[in-house]
């Protein structure tokens, strides 16, 4: 929920620069356009993908990945643009607002186990009002066609009347655990600080909706075991650093404030009390600063909002040139960012503009980087350069 920034002269160096680091400094930025060829088209509203086994091999039709459309389709899409009919077994969303299906993920041995991961907006109980996050486990079957053994590993407590901030990204760490993105349902935003519900939370589960032991929470009075870290809004990008392991995230703000950020276990991330973002309607500043000793720091900031979403860290040498650098999708900005990094230090932005709403970003098996863009017609997209 990005509506237009109203103009104010005390941020004239925001809307400059575009991109800040957490002190306020500004990085380069550079423009360069972006070559990309279109895999598949006529998806409506899809949110996220992930390829399948054997995408990499070197045939059109070995190339299949699934995709999922906020309206509550899952689709399996092949490398020369097929789409099938909507895969049976999905569970019913609240496909309203910012809610629907969302993620896709597969287990770590899914070649083993055909367990795939739905993330998605929930409705409550018959009878009852509210909705939230949730996360579906259920095994593919051999032909794509449907989902079996469909069972519900997670719930965002408590449920609650909203159309916004579901969060919601899944990301599996290299211990098999999963991290579960959570938004903060936009009217609940001071929840963000409190340990006793999951909005604006990144939580850490086992693959079977387990709590790790280790998790930072374990053990708190009041605090919800499942929590990693807090005091987010609405994050819609999560990657795992290649080399140190680390969950990265990136998070909207309010007519400014997104943020990049590294969920580090027990600790705060400021939303509401720290941000740069400011209220919709008045332009005031939100919280109480723009830091503070006990606030985790964010990498880079972004005044006025781009609108991130989708993250993904580049390995390939199909791109050398771009090989450790940081790719975030921008849905309001219709741009592919890239950022180029020394350890975890943002030094220089790159933005290549998309013609659409970028809403995923994803490194392939074979390679290639694709892009999912958010539209009635939406399109999986490949970057050639």
């Amino acid at each position: 929920m990005h509506p237009t920034t109203p103009f104010d002269p005390t941020r004239r160096l925001f809307v400059a620069t575009g991109l800040l680091a957490a002190g306020g400094a500004a990085f380069a930025q550079s423009s360069t356009p972006l070559r990309t060829t279109v895999v598949a088209r006529g998806l409506e509203a899809p949110w996220a993908l992930a390829f399948l086994p054997g995408f990499e091999a070197n045939s059109a039709d070995a190339g299949r990945m699934l995709v999922t459309e906020k309206a509550g389709r899952l689709r399996l899409v092949t490398r020369d643009g097929r789409i099938s009919k909507p895969i049976g077994g999905v569970p019913a969303v609240v496909a309203r607002g910012q809610g629907g299906l969302l993620d896709v993920a597969l287990h770590p041995d899914f070649e083993r186990n055909r367990f795939v991961y739905l993330s998605f907006s929930e409705p409550a109980a018959q009878g009852q009002r509210g909705n939230s996050t949730a996360v579906a486990r259920a095994r593919l079957d051999a032909d794509a066609a449907t989902l079996g053994e469909v069972q519900i590993v997670f719930r965002q407590q408590p449920k609650f009347e909203s159309s916004a901030h579901f969060g919601s990204r899944m990301v599996f760490a290299k211990d098999g655990t999963l991290f579960v993105t959570l938004g903060d349902r936009f009217t609940r935003r001071d929840d963000a600080q409190t340990l006793g519900t999951h909005h604006g939370k990144v939580v850490r589960i086992t693959d079977s909706g387990g709590v790790p032991p280790d998790n930072p929470f374990v053990g708190k009075p009041g605090a919800l075991p499942e929590i990693w870290s807090y005091g987010h809004r609405n994050v819609q990008g999560a990657a795992l650093h290649p080399t140190t392991g680390e969950l990265w995230t990136h998070e909207h703000g309010p007519q400014g404030g997104d943020e990049l950020n590294i969920a580090r276990a027990g600790r705060n991330h400021g939303w509401p009390v720290v941000t740069r973002g400011r209220e919709y309607v008045t332009g005031l500043k939100i919280g109480e600063g723009e830091t503070r000793g006990d606030v985790e720091p964010a990498l880079a900031t972004w005044v006025p909002s781009i609108a991130p979403c989708g993250m993904a860290f580049v390995t390939t040498d199909r791109h050398p040139a771009w090989r450790g650098q940081l790719l975030i999708g921008a849905l309001k900005a219709q741009q592919l960012l890239r950022l180029e990094l020394d350890g975890n230090r943002v030094v220089r932005e790159h933005r290549h503009a998309v013609d659409a709403r970028v809403r995923d970003v994803r490194q392939g098996p074979d390679g290639h980087l694709y892009l999912l863009t958010d539209e009635d017609e939406g399109r999986v997209l490949r970057i050639d350069g």
